[in-house]
């Protein structure tokens, strides 16, 4: 799983969407910003779409996603966005731990 590929995916699923012009992704300070250039300036339903994009994007891996806004400029929306894996235990270590993956 090569995490550039599912932040590809999800700028073409962004680009897709009605109402959303153009979609980009930069990496500044190395943290992941999503800049959006919509027609809507309704921020829940720019949200929505996101959400949306983001799960179709992750559909068979196992990952998470965190959109926090940053801010908006005219018909620009600025996020930071990031998949992230989740901090769990995948397999048992056979230390008998108390959040054994087995106990599930």
């Amino acid at each position: 799983m090569d995490i550039n590929e599912i932040w590809q995916r999800f700028i073409s699923l962004l680009d897709e969407e009605p109402g959303i012009v153009t979609a980009e992704w930069r990496i500044s300070a190395g943290i992941p910003f999503l800049y959006l250039h919509s027609i809507t300036s309704d921020r829940q339903e720019i949200e929505q779409k996101i959400k949306r994009c983001a799960v179709r994007a992750m559909r068979g891996k196992r990952l998470n996603a965190e959109t926090i806004f940053v801010r908006a400029e005219n018909e620009q929306w600025v996020y930071r966005h990031r998949f992230y894996v989740p901090q769990e235990k995948m397999f048992c270590c056979g230390n008998l731990c108390s959040d054994c993956i087995r106990f599930r």
